[in-house]
């Protein structure tokens, strides 16, 4: 570069060797930089390789943490028994508030309606088949009187005894459900026997047994229909039950009653 400028030409000369100088210096100084980056790469790698291993090694203790609590098969089922308790919990009180203004609770308030005027609400007997028997049975035991106080089997008993001794009270007005003919004697028997050892259903024919059996009338109150009396040739007390058509989803069902808890609130409404 030097020879490319006239030798009587020293003011270019001199400005050429200061420029020539300069990017001398910078040059040095730029293969000075990059070797020291040179020299600091390695530890940088291994540091940062160090950090990558702390990482996977942070990460997999993380994992670790997430399987210890490893959840039993007892605990699985505990849990699955208990979210199907809840979704049917969730069930049962949706339809209940669905069920506010159905046939079972317009029923029910009929239902307390009337037995307020008598002074008497609704208590409840568990509905397994025998719930007819029951209620005679737990009507009997609030009368606390010497000679009334048997039980739902006993009762049974007496009831499928009395209809077998007295057929020309009942036969007539039982039949075969599939021909449409009156019992033959041999499935009257049958009829019998299953009122007294099973949990069948009692209706009218039962009651109406009953109060032979026990004589006392009955009177059975219902929401939407005039009371039912059996039994008025009897001259006592008569056992009162409620019957219901629409009871927990199950169809019918007897109640006994009980004295009214608070008949001031009752007269109110």
């Amino acid at each position: 570069m030097k020879n490319a400028v006239p030798k009587n030409d020293k003011k270019r000369r001199k400005q050429l060797t200061e420029d020539i100088a300069k990017l001398e210096a910078d040059l040095s100084q730029r293969h000075e930089e990059e070797l020291q980056q040179l020299k600091s790469a390695p530890d940088k790698d291994v540091e940062e390789a160090e950090n990558g291993v702390e990482t996977l090694k942070v990460e997999a203790g993380e994992q670790e943490e997430v399987k210890q609590p490893r959840v039993t098969k007892a605990q699985k089922r505990r849990d699955k028994k208990a979210a199907q308790e809840k979704e049917r919990d969730s069930r049962i009180a949706e339809a209940e508030v669905q069920n506010l203004q159905g046939v079972r609770h317009q029923e029910g308030v009929k239902l307390a309606q009337k037995l307020a005027e008598k002074t008497l609400q609704i208590k409840e007997i568990s509905s397994d088949g025998h719930c007819m028997y029951r209620a005679v049975e737990d009507q009997l035991t609030q009368r606390s009187k010497p000679g009334l106080n048997v039980t739902f089997k006993e009762l049974r008993s007496r009831t499928g005894e009395h209809m077998r001794n007295n057929p020309e009270n009942f036969l007539p007005f039982l039949s075969n459900p599939t021909t449409g003919d009156t019992f033959t004697t041999d499935e009257f028997e049958k009829y019998c026997s299953e009122v007294e050892h099973t949990a069948a259903w009692g209706g009218q024919l039962e009651l109406r047994a009953l109060t032979h059996v026990l004589r006392l009338p009955i009177e059975v109150i219902q929401a939407d229909s005039p009371t039912l009396k059996i039994g008025e040739e009897f001259d006592a007390e008569p056992i009162t039950l409620v019957y219901m058509h629409h009871a927990y989803g199950l169809g019918e069902h007897y109640n006994s009653v009980e004295p009214l808890k608070n008949p001031a609130n009752a007269e109110e409404s």
